[in-house]
């Protein structure tokens, strides 16, 4: 694959004119004595996928589960759909959360629970429905994903790693959200499953209108369906921008991560 190739959606230069969906300004967060983001500023905006990529422990996941409000801040201030996360009642972060869905790294799931449970959880919590219409939505969501109908009373145990993310992807979507959340959802599996699911990730992108940031350490993904990319380093971002500014970066990280030996073999 050509690195020169731009993913289908957002073109160059168009994201800037785009309204922002998600902006973090100054964010501060650290353990015990030890800093891992320090002022940290990200925009994503409406429409996008936003591939998020770092070094190992840079804190990729640590700013994700931040945004989430699953890991405090020290500092800083996040907004989502234009709401300031600090200053959101109980009842406005709901409506927030209503509109975000999340996939973490090992999909997650409840190990007791069929996937067409699994997929009913955000239902149950934010949602006054039948079980006969929760059950017809979570079909609705397997399909989505390309998962066959069988696989709603299937346990997680049963599951191929790529049914798995599948799986872990329709409870992200159960509620329809606006934004998704993805923590490394191609490792674990093999080339052409990956492969398959940035497809479907496109996908779903075009047909629903959904803004994707995607913590990733996969190439072939930032550069097959990735807008843009956010590079995470000296607990910062270093650089925002579409591939051909990663590739024309001479900063030391960014230059042997996109143009180092392992990935001028996908050339």
């Amino acid at each position: 694959m050509s690195t020169s190739t731009h993913p289908v959606g957002i073109e160059p230069g168009e994201a800037t004119a785009r309204p922002v969906i998600l902006t973090a300004r100054g964010v501060t967060v650290g353990f015990g004595s030890k800093l891992i983001l320090e002022n940290l500023d990200l925009d994503v905006y409406r429409g996008e996928v936003l591939g998020f990529v770092g070094g190992s422990g840079t804190g990729k996941s640590v700013l994700m589960r931040s945004i989430l409000g699953l890991t405090p801040r020290r500092a800083g201030r996040i907004e989502v759909f234009g709401q300031d996360l600090d200053s959101a009642t109980s009842d406005e972060r709901n409506l927030i959360e209503r509109r975000w869905g999340v996939l973490f790294q090992q999909g997650a799931l409840f190990s007791s629970l069929t996937v067409k449970q699994n997929i009913q959880v955000p239902m149950r919590e934010y949602m006054g429905l039948s079980q006969v219409l929760m059950d017809e939505l979570a079909w609705l969501k397997l399909e989505l994903v390309g998962l066959p109908r069988d696989a709603a009373d299937k346990y997680p145990s049963e599951l191929s790693g790529g049914m798995v993310k599948r799986a872990s992807l329709a409870r992200a979507l159960a509620l329809d959200p606006d934004l998704v959340f993805l923590d490394e959802p191609t490792s674990g599996l093999d080339p052409i499953g990956a492969a398959a699911f940035d497809k479907l990730i496109a996908k779903l992108r075009e047909t629903l209108g959904l803004t994707v940031y995607m913590v990733t350490h996969d190439l072939d993904s930032l550069h097959s369906i990735c807008d843009r990319i956010a590079v995470l380093g000296e607990r910062r971002v270093l650089l925002a921008g579409t591939i051909e500014d990663m590739m024309a970066s001479d900063y030391p990280w960014i230059k042997a991560y996109f143009r180092g030996e392992r990935a001028l073999r996908r050339v």
